[in-house]
């Protein structure tokens, strides 16, 4: 793996709610993936900025990396492990090999940053021959803030240790071996010491930082066709962006305007606006209004058109209208919300990949949302500003 950044200095900053940039050490986010053994990768630590790309050849792992990064924050958000991994197996590394009770697994981590500094989760889980969590250590400035270990294997819980500092140097209890230890801490932990403060605030800036994130790879073959009214929150497919658009036209004229303004960009043919038009049998369906009295559905639109179109609509929304679990507890302007899109240039023509990383780039600047994308090739961003391209190596 290589890392390279692109020219133009730090990113900058716009005001924060205090005052601060908003890349500032008040919002909570991820800046490291960890893939010590999953899948392909082995010993893999991946930088992240406020937009990353992970670049390669095709069997490198962007795609597993991205699936890593997915499952961390499903976890964070309290997620039973098997809803995360429905295949396990698939996460171990292909040439692990079973111990002598026949164990083989898979360990992932990643580092959050924020108000209380660079923070370390790391998990290891067991996928054979039962799927449960064997080990976790959450870490900050060195200190071992909690760490759990699988002492009796007939047991359905692993044993618990966190940082107290109080009477006794830390707190021991059994916790569940199917889900993450940090998630749980908030409802474990009394709080009553420095000790239990300080791993609270460090297990709160984890959860936070991984809890906001949408995963999403728009397929064009399900957009082209009407979609019943729904909830109004985008799915990670774009399926229902017709249904979607309803929505966002109404609440948001500002931002509305914005998204015309980039499809205008990346699509073919004049754009005045882009409209949502229900039907009499209960569905909605999505048009591009040419402005002369002549109204395109999305149908005829090509491929690239669509997927473009589509991310286009992510970048510009947020927690409430994509389908996410955000931290309810935490005011909105504490949480980035992390975008992960695989294939992001699959399909796109030249003039399409430049539109949509200039609008990330405006976007990912302002410090509310960032994005993981994974690119086949990512030689069209070399130079672009800000931009944070890893390579994977094959």
């Amino acid at each position: 793996m290589t890392l390279s950044s692109a020219p133009g200095g730090p990113w900058k900053s716009l005001p924060g709610p205090s005052g601060d940039g908003a890349e500032s050490a008040e919002r909570p986010r991820v800046t490291e993936l960890r893939l010590s053994a999953f899948a392909r990768h082995r010993r893999v630590g991946l930088p992240l900025g406020p937009l990353t790309l992970l670049t390669g050849p095709s069997g490198c792992g962007k795609s597993s990396a991205l699936r890593a990064y997915e499952a961390l924050a499903r976890l964070g958000g309290g997620a039973e492990l098997g809803t995360v991994f429905p295949d396990p197996l698939s996460c171990v590394p292909e040439r692990a090999r079973p111990d002598a009770q026949r164990r083989r697994g898979f360990r992932i981590g990643c580092t959050a940053d924020g108000p209380e500094g660079p923070v370390r989760l790391d998990v290891a889980v067991q996928a054979e021959p039962e799927l449960r969590v064997v080990g976790e250590r959450l870490t900050a400035d060195g200190l071992v803030l909690l760490e759990t270990a699988l002492r009796d294997p007939g047991r359905r819980t692993v044993q618990a240790a966190w940082h107290t500092a109080g009477s006794a140097p830390v707190t021991r209890a059994p916790l569940p071996d199917d889900r993450l230890g940090t998630a749980l801490l908030p409802l474990r932990v009394a709080g009553k010491t420095p000790g239990q403060r300080r791993v609270l605030a460090a297990a709160e800036q984890m959860v936070v930082a991984l809890r906001s994130v949408f995963a999403c790879d728009p397929r064009p073959a399900r957009m082209r066709i009407p979609v019943p009214n729904g909830s109004g929150r985008l799915l990670r497919g774009c399926d229902n962006l017709a249904d979607v658009l309803c929505r966002t036209r109404t609440e948001c004229g500002r931002r509305h305007a914005q998204f015309v303004a980039a499809v205008r960009a990346g699509c073919a043919g004049d754009v005045a606006d882009v409209v949502a038009e229900p039907r009499t049998d209960g569905t909605v369906r999505a048009l591009l209004d040419r402005g002369d009295g002549i109204r395109t559905g999305l149908g005829r639109l090509g491929y690239g058109e669509l997927r473009y179109l589509a991310l286009a609509l992510v970048l510009l929304t947020g927690p409430g209208v994509l389908e996410v679990d955000p931290a309810g507890e935490v005011p909105a302007a504490m949480q980035t919300l992390t975008v992960l899109a695989d294939g992001l240039d699959r399909g796109l023509d030249p003039r399409q990949r430049a539109e949509l990383l200039r609008l990330a780039a405006r976007m990912c600047e302002r410090g509310h949302i960032r994005l993981v994308g994974a690119v086949s090739d990512a030689s069209w961003a070399a130079e672009a500003a800000g931009v944070t391209v890893v390579h994977l190596d094959p």
